[in-house]
């Protein structure tokens, strides 16, 4: 991803947060920490994360850039769930966003960890600029 897209991609999620920022999410005694529901928050972004790290393997050569693919991704699909709650299709809920990050990174994470133990050394760079002279 070039850096006009990356700044793109971080306005753009600055400005869905501070709407969601804008109206208040459901109450708390309603919405349980360990609800059915936050283990499908969790569950579901385990597998966006970690998909999302896989299929960037086909185009990012760097494992921090596969990283932040596939963790862009889940983010993206849960920030986008619950603003599409928040826009009066549902409940919107920040405690079901926790989950979405947790998912995340143990989705991503191990990803990565099974990126390193599968494939210990780094991919060769397709640049011509650090192929070997």
């Amino acid at each position: 991803m070039d850096t006009a897209t990356m700044k793109h991609t971080v306005a753009l999620a600055l400005a869905f947060g501070c709407l969601a920022l804008g109206r208040p999410a459901r109450a708390a005694e309603s919405d349980a920490w360990l609800g059915k529901d936050k283990a499908l928050h969790f569950t579901v972004s385990i597998g966006l994360g970690s998909g999302g790290y896989a299929a960037s393997a086909l185009w990012a050569p760097e494992r921090w850039q596969r990283a932040a693919a596939g963790a862009g991704f889940s983010l993206t699909l849960g920030a986008g769930k619950e603003l599409f709650d928040l826009a009066g299709n549902g409940d919107p809920s920040w405690r079901d966003f926790t989950w979405d990050i947790a998912g995340t990174a143990v989705g991503v994470g191990v990803a990565y960890l099974l990126d390193l133990a599968f494939f210990p050394r780094a991919m060769p760079r397709a640049n011509a600029r650090h192929a070997p002279r």
